[in-house]
Formats: structure tokens, C-alpha cells, sequence
């Protein structure tokens, strides 16, 4: 992980929507293609800690907004066949503590709630940065999609996405959302 100076100051941070952004990569076709992909949030806290292992984290991404550059392929994950975005809008992001890994990382023990179901997952930062008033931070996790019943077309579409959280938080009071 890296870290820039000035250590954070403790408080509660409005995640920049616009400025963050969800990534993700998975395999189709039985493993032979990869897909890349994206989902906006539509907001978040931050509330760093001191000590750090008492950070909160809670951040929601509009699951409608999965997109992956194929129409056909977005339409049929959005549907009721997967997503089911009609009925699960949200995908939400929860964690209240963080702690050092075995690597000497930070990670954020969480629970991730998507297609309704709620399962543990843990985010890892890979890269952090004091900006002025502001946080910078690139966070990975992987996401079983069977964790959450998304479980239809196996093979088609693998089970594990890796995720990817740039996120870019601003000191306050309030929350920022777009």
C-alpha cells in the first residue's frame, strides 16, 4: 500500500461521486474471455477513525448502472435472469472497522448486499493518498455472485468478479452524491 503524507486527519468524508468509480473484471464463455466492466455509485461515507481500526466505510452503487460496452450482454445481467435491478436498485457497501492484513495492508471487513442477499467481503487497499481536504483511495475485493443467488448461466458467466473501488472523498459534514 501506499500512503502519501500527511497521514489523514480523522473525520467524516463525502465520497466524491464523480471523481469514484466501481471497475470490475470477470471471465465468460467457460473462462476464455475476460469481461470489463463498470458501476457508478451514487454515494458514500467515509469516517476515518483514530485509531484507524474503528474507520467506518458505507458507500451504495446503482446496480442499473452495470455497463460493460455490450448492449446485449448489460441487458440480459440487468434482468431478472441475474441483476434483477428492477427489484434490487442498490448495490450497498458496509464496513465498520479496518484492520492490517498478514501483507501489512489495510482491509476493510465488510458486507456487501447485492440481488437483495447480504455476504461478507473484504476490500484491500492497494493505494492511499492525503489530498489537501481530501482522501484517495484504490480499494480490491472479490465478489462471489453465488454469495448473492446470482447463480444463472453458469459458465456463461463466471462466478468470481474482481472488484476495484477508486474512490476520491472530500472532508465535511455531509454526504456528496450526484
Amino acid at each position: 500500500m501506499t500512503t502519501a503524507t500527511p497521514t489523514p486527519t480523522p473525520g467524516h468524508y463525502a465520497i466524491d461521486v464523480p471523481r469514484s468509480e466501481i471497475t470490475f473484471t470477470t471471465k465468460h464463455l467457460f473462462g476464455l474471455g475476460t469481461v470489463r466492466g463498470s458501476f457508478q455509485l451514487r454515494g458514500g461515507t467515509v469516517s476515518l477513525a483514530e485509531p484507524l481500526t474503528a474507520t467506518r466505510v458505507d458507500a451504495v452503487a446503482d446496480a442499473a448502472s452495470f455497463d460493460t460496452g455490450n448492449k446485449n450482454r448489460d441487458r440480459q445481467v440487468l434482468s431478472k435472469a441475474l441483476l434483477d435491478t428492477e427489484n434490487y436498485p442498490d448495490i450497498v457497501f458496509s464496513a465498520a472497522g479496518a484492520e492490517l492484513d498478514q501483507g501489512g495492508a489495510w482491509a476493510l471487513q465488510g458486507r456487501l448486499t447485492a440481488h437483495g442477499v447480504d455476504a461478507p467481503v473484504t476490500f484491500t487497499v492497494t493505494r492511499a493518498e492525503v489530498i489537501g481536504d481530501e482522501i484517495a483511495v484504490e480499494a480490491v475485493a472479490t465478489v462471489d455472485r453465488y454469495a448473492h443467488g446470482v447463480t444463472k448461466l453458469k459458465g456463461m458467466a463466471a462466478r468470481h468478479l474482481q472488484l476495484t473501488a477508486s474512490v476520491r472523498a472530500r472532508r465535511g459534514n455531509g454526504s456528496h452524491t450526484a
